[in-house]
């Protein structure tokens, strides 16, 4: 089975090394990576010139250059575009998988009936004992949330069904509505473990989960998908009866503090009707060498 791999990309110098060398050593038996893309929109950095090295010792990297940042949702529809392969891979420039995780996110794909799979985020060790706690919980709580109806994020791979999305701020969920109403099942893989970095600043985390929110809502009224996170009811349900979980309950009620501040003023966008497209950097997620 033949394997695109889109990474979207924006001022990633601090990353892009990382997820390019993970993905090339990728162990695979089942499936073959055709291709890595890198749609490297709008970046001033040293992006494009580290993609380039790269993709100059081996001709599965291939850079593609927009002079101008249009969101990511636009550059996951360049990426359509170009991909040669039937199933397709979307991965954050900010994060790195394990050796084994590309094909253990693709292997469900083999059967007709399912359309989608999401990896496992896990988040790497922070410099900020309170924010880490969050965003550990955070994951965790979207982890026991997954094994009972799925949550998108960080990674996916589906099979190339449409030729577009539309501009969207939740793009994994918003592909995953596109696959759900073809017929096609949505999987969780917690096998296919991918590390990201959470933020290091409150100003980050609320600039992030905003961002989600507003997406969501968006997403929930055009397309009536709703991500499984957003239930409040079910994020409670499950965040109290885990045991696991349970035991930071401290830190648990700060991250019930810092994500309803969130989705207040992620409410208050949606209301007012302000789209995230192009959304705003989180920088402190950004070099995941630090937490190394």
């Amino acid at each position: 089975m033949d394997v695109s791999i889109g990474v979207m990309a924006y001022n990633e110098e601090k990353n892009i090394t990382f997820i390019l060398e993970a993905l090339l050593k990728q162990k695979t038996k089942h499936i073959q990576i055709r291709e890595i893309v890198v749609i490297s929109s709008g970046s001033v950095d040293k992006t494009n010139i580290i993609v380039e090295k790269i993709a100059k010792k081996n001709k599965k990297i291939i850079l593609i250059k927009e002079k101008e940042r249009k969101g990511k949702s636009d550059a996951i529809n360049t990426f359509l575009k170009k991909a040669k392969s039937d199933i397709l891979v979307l991965e954050s420039a900010d994060t790195v998988p394990n050796k084994e995780t590309i094909e253990c996110l693709c292997l469900p794909l083999m059967k007709k009936e399912n359309g989608l799979v999401g990896g496992q985020p896990i988040p790497l060790k922070g410099q900020s004992k309170l924010l880490n706690r969050i965003v550990q919980l955070q994951w965790q709580l979207h982890h026991r949330i997954s094994e009972k109806k799925p949550k998108f994020g960080e990674l996916i791979a589906f099979k190339k069904i449409m030729g577009e999305i539309p501009p969207t701020a939740a793009d994994e969920e918003e592909i995953a509505s596109i696959i759900n109403k073809e017929g096609l099942k949505l999987i969780y893989e917690p096998k296919a473990i991918v590390y990201n970095k959470g933020p290091e600043t409150i100003k980050d985390f609320l600039k992030q989960r905003r961002r989600v929110y507003a997406g969501h809502l968006d997403l929930k009224k055009r397309e009536c998908h709703e991500a499984s996170s957003m239930n409040w009811g079910s994020v409670l349900r499950v965040a109290f009866k885990d045991k696991i979980i349970r035991k930071d309950l401290p830190w648990l009620f700060y991250a019930i503090i810092f994500e309803t501040i969130g989705r207040i003023i992620g409410f208050i966008d949606h209301c007012a009707k302000k789209n995230h497209y192009v959304w705003k950097i989180a920088k402190s997620t950004k070099d995941l060498n630090k937490t190394k």
